[in-house]
């Protein structure tokens, strides 16, 4: 039987509350200093600490004894309007009329609207073996784009892995452009390998840099070399070489495989999962980062389009376009195996 509890900012506070409890899953609510509510939901393997009213960003989740999430600045979650201003978190939702990293011509904060959003609505869905929070996120303007997204996670009982879905319905009576990615920052180990389902050759170097990407001579050089296919980065090693970042695009995922799976395999043993639907995303981003204040090892990031910002995508065709009342949805299925 599915129990649906309500969440309001007036139930949170600096001291923790548990706010559902079974014998495989604990629910608690909290405030960070910053005055940001949050929601711990943990299991015998592990944890994941989520926003439900900022985005319902996931700040945080560990499992197995390791925490996935990037190496970053932040000790909280920090009040803002771009995904900049809380770039601490282990995923954000990244979308959704705009995405990725604006060119010049654009004129959207990176990665969109969504990230930061404030949601309308949050509530738990509670059944015997999972967890699930879920909200709702009403963007409209005057005289322009006008949609429902709705976010859900949900944590299963005596599981490592767990899901981050979106549903978004263009609530106008026009058509909306959409562009989505499901933008996971996990851990940096080094010497960790990546495997996935598709052919080598499919995953290409990102070409273009973004304008906060600042080339060094020895970073170009690098970037050469895999260019040229002197050099395949399928490991985590040569740790320098990796600031500024190092970007590969998947692209039109649908020819390879139905159903795409992603592992970066630690040198420890464990092993991070990625899984998702390439009927949902027909395109995937790695994007490797390596310095003294941010590391990050995300070995897969699912989208619906390159993260090249909104005017690429509408040249390069793979802006979707939703019809009015038109509905799609996201699905994906991470962790440690």
């Amino acid at each position: 039987m599915k129990t649906t509890i309500p969440l309001y900012s007036e139930l949170f506070s600096r001291e923790k509350k548990i706010l559902l409890q079974n014998s495989q899953i604990t629910v608690e609510g909290f405030k960070y200093n910053s005055g940001i509510e949050a929601i711990k939901i943990s299991n015998q393997k592990g944890f994941i600490t989520v926003l439900p009213f900022y985005g319902q960003i996931i700040w945080d989740a560990y499992f197995n004894g390791h925490s996935l999430k990037m190496k970053n600045m932040f000790s909280e979650p920090k009040c803002g309007t771009e995904i900049i201003d809380t770039y601490g978190c282990f995923s954000f939702h990244s979308g959704l009329i705009r995405n990725g990293c604006p060119a010049p011509e654009d004129n959207h904060p990176l990665h969109g609207e969504m990230p930061c959003a404030a949601m309308d609505k949050a509530w738990l869905e509670f059944e015997d073996n999972h967890v699930a929070l879920c909200g709702e996120y009403e963007y409209v303007k005057g005289f322009g784009d006008h949609y429902l997204a709705q976010p859900k996670v949900i944590l299963y009982a005596d599981s490592s892995l767990f899901d981050i879905q979106m549903q978004v319905t263009n609530l106008a009576s026009v058509e909306m452009p959409l562009q989505y990615m499901c933008h996971m920052n996990y851990c940096y180990e080094h010497g960790a390998t990546f495997s996935q389902n598709i052919p080598d050759a499919a995953i290409k170097l990102r070409e273009s840099i973004p304008a906060h990407v600042k080339p060094t001579p020895e970073w170009s050089a690098f970037n050469e070399k895999i260019k040229q296919g002197e050099y395949s980065l399928t490991r985590l090693e040569n740790d320098e070489l990796y600031n500024p970042e190092i970007v590969f695009f998947m692209d039109d995922l649908q020819q390879y495989q139905a159903n795409l799976e992603y592992r970066m395999q630690s040198p420890d043993g464990h092993c991070y999962l990625t899984k998702f639907s390439s009927e949902q995303f027909n395109y995937a981003t790695r994007w490797i980062l390596y310095n003294a204040d941010q590391q990050v090892g995300a070995f897969v990031l699912p989208a619906t389009c390159r993260p090249e910002g909104y005017l690429a995508a509408q040249r390069s065709g793979t802006l979707i376009i939703l019809a009015a009342n038109e509905t799609r949805h996201f699905s994906v299925t991470t962790g440690i195996e």
